[in-house]
């Protein structure tokens, strides 16, 4: 393969390089003390640290697990989480900022002392994390983004030079940060907590929670898991009564290539403070070194072609590390909260016995991971130094009201726009594995015609609030641009917060 030839479908590194475990879906109603959904880093970190403790632990996964957010990532372990501790202290004040901070910091404690107490063969890498500048403009924020490094004691190196050979004209170095395999992690955490009596099922997905004495979990087949305590960790919260995740978060994907080189990694792990985003750590491959290129960040269902985003990873990596191999191409999406920071905890003040964790912006890795173990100290009864950072019930007046107004407004100018589009696109013209929208009796219908030339149907609205649906050609996918929701070719949801599939147009 040539540095040209890009794979044609997006399949992610860490999901092709380890074996995962297969559960069997819930075909009976159960009982639990605790259920959680997802079978991500938060809901498997979760069973784990409960199982340990003796509590029965039901975990629920709508696929396979790790197969989500988790399994597309950057997987580094690291408190660096772009320009926000300066960020954070003017917004909140160097004490929260510092919990922040000291959150991440236990979370990557926690990863390593599992990884050592179990001895997990994760290529667990301790890593200096080095976020960069080749922009005039970012030069003084960078040098803010030292000064609070400073205020809150965090070891730091401001330099002009790294290890790493491309364009640079600062960078802050934060230490001792680290990078794993996450799968080979987690696959381990799974196990681990099946042997301590947890059960997990996975093509199960959930659609309710009942709240009476208890909560019980409703299935889509009509199953019941009656338990104390539920943990939504199902990346966006499938049960949101009362809450609005929607309108107090924002998706936004990102791309990732894997690329042998002929240059050698010096190591490090990288990520730029401008826009357009470029992340850089390695990865082995049967002992190769691969190179993953990060970056190309934009908001659901909005802006241009995501090829065009695969190529542009693909150019930058060509211009400045070389391309020996193009060994693969994925995409991850992630949420992004009012004020930057994480809702952890009870989903409403009302039903206290539904927690969530949701809105990482990418640093799934360590707020995951913490994420659990607050929402696992919470059901244990014991105190933990970030609940009251990371409330769901927070609403801070500075930046969250105008972030509010905004994200919202986006929401309606898309959907106004997808309402009265007009396209009149012909099915006749599409060739293979390529899509259109178009209008048939009236009604916008998204089309898509496979590999074998079988035409796919279906009605663009979005079953979540009724926005209009655009094609992914880079996943082929049908996207939501408003609240983040994403469909397979065919209807089936990939990503909430929608529930129930496009409806199928029938192709007469």
């Amino acid at each position: 393969m040539t540095d040209l030839q890009m794979p044609q479908f997006p399949k992610p590194y860490w999901r092709d390089s380890v074996s995962i475990p297969e559960f069997p879906k819930l075909d009976e109603s159960i009982k639990a003390d605790v259920g959680i959904i997802g079978g991500g880093i938060t809901g498997i970190t979760a069973a784990y640290l409960l199982a340990k403790q003796n509590l029965k632990v039901v975990l629920l996964d709508a696929g396979v697990i790790l197969n989500g957010t988790t399994g597309h990532t950057t997987a580094k372990i690291t408190a660096q989480h772009g320009l926000i501790y300066d960020e954070l202290i003017q917004h909140f004040g160097p004490e929260k900022a510092l919990n922040y901070y000291n959150a991440a910091e236990e979370a990557k404690e926690l990863i390593e002392q599992t990884v050592d107490s179990l001895k997990i063969d994760c290529e667990y890498k301790k890593e200096d994390a080095i976020l960069y500048t080749n922009s005039e403009s970012y030069i003084t924020k960078l040098e803010n983004e030292k000064k609070a490094y400073d205020q809150l004691k965090i070891e730091n190196e401001f330099t002009d030079k790294t290890p790493l050979n491309i364009p640079i004209k600062s960078a802050l170095i934060m230490k001792d940060q680290a990078q794993f395999h996450p799968l080979k992690y987690l696959k381990v955490l799974a196990e681990e907590s099946v042997k301590q009596g947890a059960q997990f099922f996975e093509q199960t997905t959930a659609v309710d929670i009942e709240y009476n004495k208890h909560p019980s979990i409703v299935t889509r087949d009509g199953h019941r898991v009656t338990c104390r305590y539920v943990i939504s960790a199902s990346h966006f919260p499938f049960y949101d009564k009362e809450s609005f995740y929607f309108s107090r978060m924002y998706a936004e994907r990102s791309y990732i290539i894997a690329v042998k080189s002929e240059k050698k990694f010096p190591g490090g792990m990288y990520i730029n403070a401008e826009e357009p985003t470029r992340s850089i750590r390695a990865a082995n491959l049967d002992k190769e070194e691969l190179w993953l290129i990060v970056g190309e960040n934009h908001k659901t269902g909005q802006g241009k072609s995501t090829m065009i985003h695969y190529n542009e990873l693909q150019e930058f990596t060509k211009k400045h590390i070389g391309i020996s191999d193009f060994v693969y191409r994925w995409s991850a999406q992630d949420l992004t909260t009012l004020d930057k920071l994480p809702y952890i905890g009870p989903a409403t003040k009302s039903e206290d016995a539904i927690l969530v964790a949701t809105g990482f912006r990418k640093w799934g890795m360590t707020n995951g991971t913490i994420a659990a173990k607050i929402l696992s100290d919470r059901i244990l009864e014991r105190d933990n130094p970030y609940q009251e950072l990371f409330s769901p019930a927070r609403f801070q007046a500075d930046p969250s009201i105008r972030k509010f107004a905004r994200i919202n407004a986006d929401v309606a100018k898309h959907m106004v726009k997808g309402k009265l589009e007009y396209t009149k696109n012909s099915i006749d013209e599409l060739s293979a594995d390529d899509a259109t929208v178009t209008r048939i009796n009236g009604n916008r219908t998204g089309v898509y015609k496979d590999q074998d030339n079988k035409i796919h149907m279906v009605d663009t609205t979005c079953t979540h609030l009724g926005c209009e649906v655009e094609w992914n050609s880079g996943e082929r996918t049908w996207d939501c641009p408003c609240h983040g929701s994403r469909f397979n070719y065919t209807g089936e949801v990939v990503e909430g917060p929608a529930k129930r599939p496009l409806k199928k147009v029938e192709n007469k």
